[in-house]
């Protein structure tokens, strides 16, 4: 499984998405620029000693991400579409982008993909949920539809 961070703002955030990854075998996708530095102390703490065993792999841009991985197994988390995550069918190698904290994915590629954006519901009147709870959301449905693979 593969979790996607575009742009992620939030050291806290991202470090508590990487000790998840960790705990379930997921790789992690971050996609610059970040609005932290990789090696910043919030990372490690967040993270714990997680941090050192995670599959992690970094993309200068959008295009760089794309050109390596396609978008055909791509799954947008978005509020902007009906599509619940549990209304699709994730692969053991799909891929799951979340977007940036205080904006989410970029309208133009969830318009460019809307058939491969999912949602959380939630409240209408709520915004949004936190970053790293959203992604242990979708990623442990995902693992739950692939059977838990490898997890005890």
């Amino acid at each position: 499984m593969n979790i996607v961070l575009f742009e992620p703002e939030i050291a806290l955030n991202t470090g508590n998405i990487g000790r998840t990854c960790v705990a379930t075998g997921t790789t992690l996708h971050m996609i610059e620029p970040f609005g932290f530095s990789i090696n910043e102390k919030q990372i490690k703490r967040a993270g714990m000693d997680y941090w050192e065993r995670l599959d992690l792999r970094t993309y200068d841009e959008w295009a760089d991400f794309v050109s390596e991985h396609g978008t055909e197994k791509l799954f947008l988390a978005t509020t902007k579409t009906d599509r619940s995550y549990t209304d699709v069918k994730f692969d053991p190698d799909s891929f799951i982008m979340f977007g940036p904290e205080s904006r989410g994915i970029p309208e133009e590629i969830l318009n460019a993909h809307p058939e491969n954006c999912i949602r959380i519901p939630m409240l209408s009147e709520e915004r949004c949920l936190n970053l790293a709870n959203s992604v242990c959301v979708v990623l442990y449905e995902a693992l739950r539809q692939n059977g838990f693979k490898g997890l005890v």
